[in-house]
């Protein structure tokens, strides 16, 4: 069982004091939840801003596909009435308005996709949401508001900037890359008398 740090138990005691009846979510023992960074609910925000997705707004598409993700940044889609289902697309339009809202993800560059036969989304890939925020900020579509508050919770969630990301891909890259060489056995030698 892992051991809980200090402010872990601070949040449960917080939680018995405060809500002792109610049926907490906290994440222990649970399945069907996803792993998203803690700067999502920044992320939805610029992209309902319309300096980014001028009059639509994707956001809940995307929110849909970090929902759907499973790990190594590829979703293999399902049906996509299901997927505009799930974003919140009811009406008779549901299904282009959520195929125009997966087109301006992609033009956007927070995801990128692939078709398979008469499917026009059967992959999505999530691209690092740091690398679309400094994409966005060169074009000068980002508010320096936004910028500031987007990077002050990196820091506070310890997320590395998009800087810090591309340093460490420089290095990994630089490092030297130990090969085996086949048919040459590394082990205690024989001693013959």
């Amino acid at each position: 069982m892992k051991r809980k740090t200090a402010s872990q138990k601070l949040r449960d005691e917080v939680r018995k004091k405060i809500w002792p009846d109610e049926d907490a979510w906290t994440g222990e023992k649970e399945v069907g939840f996803f792993q998203a960074p803690r700067t999502l609910p920044l992320l939805l925000l610029l992209l309902s801003m319309k300096s980014v997705s001028g009059k639509h707004n994707p956001s809940r598409v995307y929110l849909e596909l970090w929902a759907r993700h499973m790990g190594g940044g590829v979703i293999e889609m399902k049906h996509e009435g299901e997927h505009g289902y799930a974003a919140g697309y009811t009406s008779s339009r549901s299904m282009r308005t959520w195929r125009d809202h997966m087109a301006l993800l992609e033009e956007l560059g927070f995801i990128k996709t692939k078709k398979s036969g008469n499917q026009q989304y059967k992959y999505a890939f999530l691209v690092h949401p740091t690398a679309v925020v400094e994409k966005l900020k060169q074009q000068g579509k980002v508010d320096s508001n936004w910028v500031t508050t987007y990077q002050i919770r990196q820091l506070e969630t310890k997320e590395p900037s998009f800087a810090d990301r591309m340093k460490a891909r420089r290095s990994a890259a630089k490092a030297p890359k130990v090969v085996p060489i086949k048919g040459v056995k590394i082990g205690p030698k024989k001693v013959s008398a």
